[in-house]
């Protein structure tokens, strides 16, 4: 649909008293590669005649540290909730209020009040979901649930493993395998941790991300993954599987939010109000196949993702599931020399 005469009206009315909306312009985006529908961003560009550039980044360290450095030319990010209080205490993100919204009455209440963004005051849901580990099983017939998959990978697998380089994610994967809670000080634990990394490595293939076609393909039958990229394999190869494992494993929420500094901050705010419509945050989940915290928003999704294995949890391993969040500064300071090594 095109706007035309009204356009500014409309949007001001969209957004409440937060913004007033320009008819036309950019917005850049920067968010994880692969994560954005297409469809929604045309969508987006044909309502409001904005154009859009999506540039993609690999992990949250690559996108923290390029905020960081000034003069980027972005306007929207999408940090996940682990790294979020960093963004917010340095004062990276703007405080765009979007629980003054008109679209924020969609937003699921469970995603309202979170400890990452009391309020939402900086941020709006993105999509979430589990990361846990992705099985071609015509390679391997045992059982899935279970982070030994690539901490000590059976001899079918061994050298075909891949590891999502995301710190928060595999140490959290780690510790709970090495008997530890996330987030744990036990100093014990922290060194079985290590050890246990620091021995498995040499029996994986590759630590790097973008793999789905890898796995479609059986070039990786086996690795750390999350659950709507197993998903999408498991869509081009039917002996993919995803697995959920027992010691523990995180669960996630990633979050647009406004740059500080973006220059085009009404667009950025046309934007967020515009991901909290369910039809449009559908198309979202649609493209990456992750849940996305929008009431409504699964009338527009796929038949095949209700009651998908990779988005619905079995019973029996949902207590094993804890939501990823920062760890305090001096755990964060071991976990991130232990990650160092491990890259060696």
């Amino acid at each position: 649909m095109q706007r035309k005469l009204g356009f500014a009206a409309l949007a001001l009315a969209l957004l409440g008293s937060t913004a007033i909306a320009h008819a036309e312009g950019e917005l850049n985006i920067y968010n994880w590669g692969n994560y954005t529908s297409p469809e929604m961003i045309k969508k987006f560009e044909d309502t409001f005649k904005v154009k859009v550039t999506v540039t993609d980044y690999d992990s949250n360290d690559t996108a923290l540290a390029k905020i960081r450095q000034g003069g980027h030319g972005f306007d929207i990010v999408v940090p996940s909730a682990s790294v979020m209080p960093i963004w917010i205490s340095e004062g990276l993100l703007l405080e765009s209020r979007p629980d003054q919204m008109e679209n924020f009455k969609n937003v699921d209440p469970q995603w309202v009040d979170v400890p990452f963004d009391p309020g939402r005051h900086y941020s709006v849901p993105w999509q979430w979901g589990t990361t846990g580990v992705t099985v071609n099983k015509s390679a391997y017939a045992g059982d899935i649930n279970t982070s030994a998959i690539f901490l000590d990978p059976p001899a079918e697998l061994v050298g075909k493993v891949n590891v999502v380089p995301e710190m928060s994610d595999v140490m959290h994967m780690a510790v709970t395998y090495a008997g530890g809670e996330p987030c744990t000080g036990d100093k014990a634990i922290l060194k079985k941790t290590r050890d246990i990394l620091i021995a498995a490595k040499p029996k994986w293939a590759s630590m790097a991300y973008g793999n789905v076609e890898q796995y479609i393909k059986n070039d990786l039958m086996a690795g750390v993954n999350w659950n709507g990229a197993s998903f999408r394999a498991r869509l081009g190869n039917k002996d993919v599987a995803y697995g959920y494992p027992k010691e523990g494993y995180p669960i996630w929420m990633d979050n647009a939010s406004i740059v500080k500094d973006a220059k085009n901050v009404d667009n950025a705010k046309l934007f967020l109000n515009f991901i909290m419509d369910p039809e449009n945050a559908g198309m979202i989940s649609t493209f990456a196949r992750y849940a996305n915290g929008i009431k409504g928003s699964d009338a527009f999704m796929p038949a095949d993702m209700k009651g998908a294995p990779e988005i619905d949890i079995p019973e029996e391993l949902k207590a094993a599931g804890k939501f990823n969040l920062a760890c305090a500064p001096e755990i964060q300071e071991i976990y991130t020399k232990i990650w160092t090594e491990l890259q060696k």
